[in-house]
């Protein structure tokens, strides 16, 4: 029996018109596992400038559907693509090591941040027509200038990779790491099928437990089998929450 102190958090990545067939695999697959629409997804504005989702009247109704239906939506960067230069040592390492080119709010300066953010969430929340559910960086990478601007737009709920929490007073409502996948290369699938595995029995001690998908797991079966033995086992004796639930 589920257990409703025990939540099971579960998110879409990247979506938008760019990776409209995988979302839509991913969306059937984690709704199946799930028990329905409940899970959050991450919208991307422009993915990499070659997705405006802004002209793609047909993707903005399918997500208000999915919105309707009760998914979550929160805004994911702006482009997701990183155009910084990083010169310091600790963000140089995460531009490099944490993701490829995709930490797109690392290097940003405050003003910059906040403008996309803003631009961004008018054009998610025209599409579903409700507020974000909160902001959440490419690749879970912030920069002190997009932690500055967080303050400025009051979003409710972000997360990294090891806390969700609300920008407002800095209050963290969730700890432990994200589970998720890669699928870029050859040992990034091996170290992240092996993380799953691991998390699988290490991470039950948590309250609340973090699954992500991507796109690209839609490409590699081993991704997809992971993700169904790892989401199974979570929804045995967890209840499938929402992030606002921790608000409450």
């Amino acid at each position: 029996m589920p257990n409703s102190k025990r939540l099971l958090l579960a998110s879409i990545h990247d979506v938008g018109p760019r990776f409209e067939h995988e979302v839509d695999r991913l969306a059937d697959r984690m709704a199946g596992l799930l028990g329905g629409p409940r899970f959050a997804m991450l919208v991307v504005p422009d993915h990499w400038d070659e997705a405006p989702l802004s002209k793609a009247k047909g993707y903005q109704r399918k997500l208000r559907a999915w919105s309707d239906a009760g998914v979550e939506m929160f805004l994911h960067g702006w482009r997701h693509r990183d155009d910084s230069v990083h010169v310091h040592g600790v963000a140089r390492f995460r531009a490099r090591h944490m993701t490829a080119g995709e930490g797109e709010f690392l290097g940003l300066e405050r003003e910059e941040a906040l403008r996309r953010m803003r631009a961004g969430r008018a054009i998610v929340e025209n599409a579903i027509g409700r507020p974000v559910a909160g902001f959440i960086a490419p690749a879970w990478l912030y920069g002190e200038g997009a932690r500055a601007a967080l303050l400025d737009e009051d979003f409710a709920l972000t997360e990294d990779h090891m806390r969700v929490w609300c920008p407002s007073d800095g209050r963290v409502l969730a700890r432990g790491p994200v589970i998720t996948w890669a699928s870029r290369s050859t040992s990034r699938i091996a170290s992240s099928l092996a993380f799953a595995s691991l998390a699988r029995a290490a991470l039950d001690i948590m309250p609340t437990v973090r699954i992500a998908v991507h796109p690209g797991d839609t490409k590699v079966p081993s991704l997809l089998n992971s993700i169904d033995k790892t989401v199974t086992r979570f929804v045995r004796d967890r209840t499938v929450g929402r992030y606002g639930d921790l608000l409450d």
